[in-house]
């Protein structure tokens, strides 16, 4: 253990007409300094996790954080990108920066503004996001459909399970006032093509997609050692990162090679295996990564994700609750934001201050972020300290 988390903050998820990226990155960031009980001249670092691309002009960010507080002035600032893992990758330089002795505190927010543009703009820039050489104009809604094909291909098809993937994760946003879309699906609305539920790139249809999102979340960061400084904290019992290929067609797209081997790695860093694991916050950018998530930690062999699905192995009162946040699909996904969202949720349910998400059992919550196409592989696994 060799930095926790000790404040965090979180702006609502949605569409928020006349807010600026700025404003997004203050307000978390002020949450999360006065959630850890310091003044900003106690905070020694700030990274910021903002994937950008396009969606708003501003492409030299970093900085915009100092605006929470003019004692945050001259201190260092970065931004981090690694797709629709920026987040964790400004998390994880973070520790890295603590851990090495570099900072005492840090600051950590990830933030977006995605609603500003296009829905052609938003497409086009997350699209950058994938191997321009052979993927080029191809939207992540095809990109995912690859995968959901390779897996019908080898195992069987996979409709029924992403569509209770959506069902369960709209059910879950229903307790998260924070969610962009708070309203219930059934399995029935979720399951048939539609006008209201277009097929979006077969077999992806609109329910299987997360959401276009603005927002942003914060977190403090603090050497391990000063954890009794604070009224809580939340240590990392592991974390690992894995990249993968960028091309689709290095890439067996029936399995998150990628995924599994972070996954791995954490469970080997911390001593435990998937039986210990208490709850997920996994990224389902489609209901079809969901899924394959499911396999690539261990909770379903190969083939096995859709059956665990529709099991209600993943449910608030199965085995393994995931996202109980209403995740990607329902909580929203503001890329940069993403990663850093997932640590505030898990950290809040450690400590039991989740509210109506709280689950009876939250010993050890496990966070998968991911960029790309199970290209940037984030998996840590926290734990309340004391």
């Amino acid at each position: 253990m060799s930095a926790v988390l000790v404040g965090w903050g979180h702006t609502p998820f949605g569409r928020h007409d006349g807010v600026l990226l700025e404003d997004l990155i203050v307000r978390a960031a002020r949450e999360a300094i006065a959630d850890a009980g310091l003044c900003a001249e106690d905070i020694d670092a700030v990274w910021l996790g903002h994937f950008g691309a396009g969606m708003v002009p501003d492409a030299f960010a970093s900085s915009m954080a100092l605006g929470a507080d003019p004692a945050l002035r001259y201190k260092p600032a970065t931004r981090c990108e690694n797709a629709c893992a920026s987040g964790s990758a400004a998390l994880y330089a973070a520790v890295d920066a603590v851990a090495a002795g570099r900072a005492r505190i840090a600051l950590v927010v990830g933030a977006e503004k995605m609603t500003g543009v296009s829905g052609v703009d938003v497409t086009r820039a997350l699209g950058s996001a994938s191997y321009q050489a052979e993927e080029a104009g191809v939207s992540f809604p095809q990109i995912f459909a690859r995968f959901a094909r390779a897996w019908e291909e080898r195992y069987t098809d996979p409709s029924d399970a992403m569509a209770a993937i959506a069902v369960k994760n709209h059910a879950a946003a229903l307790r998260n006032p924070l969610a962009q879309l708070q309203r219930a699906l059934d399995f029935d609305f979720c399951r048939q093509v539609s006008d209201k539920n277009p097929m979006i790139a077969d077999p992806i249809r609109m329910t299987d997609c997360s959401l276009v999102s603005d927002g942003a979340a914060a977190l403090v960061v603090a050497r391990a050692d000063m954890a009794g400084d604070f009224r809580r904290a939340v240590a990392f019992r592991a974390r690992a990162q894995v990249n993968d290929l960028l091309p689709l067609s290095a890439k067996d797209l029936a399995a998150f090679e990628g995924p599994r081997r972070a996954f791995e790695a954490a469970y080997a860093a911390a001593g435990v295996g998937i039986q210990d694991i208490s709850f997920a916050e996994v990224h389902d950018c489609f209901t079809i990564a969901e899924l394959l998530s499911l396999e690539a930690m261990g909770l379903a062999a190969p083939g096995g994700g859709a059956r665990a699905v529709m099991n209600g192995l993943t449910q608030r009162d199965g085995n393994l609750p995931v996202n109980m946040s209403g995740g990607l699909k329902a909580k929203g996904h503001p890329v940069g934001a993403t990663g850093v969202s997932m640590h505030v949720m898990a950290a809040r349910q450690l400590v039991g201050e989740a509210g109506e998400m709280q689950l009876p059992r939250a010993d050890l919550g496990l966070c998968f972020n991911m960029g790309g196409g199970a290209v940037a592989n984030y998996v840590s696994i926290l734990e309340a300290v004391g």
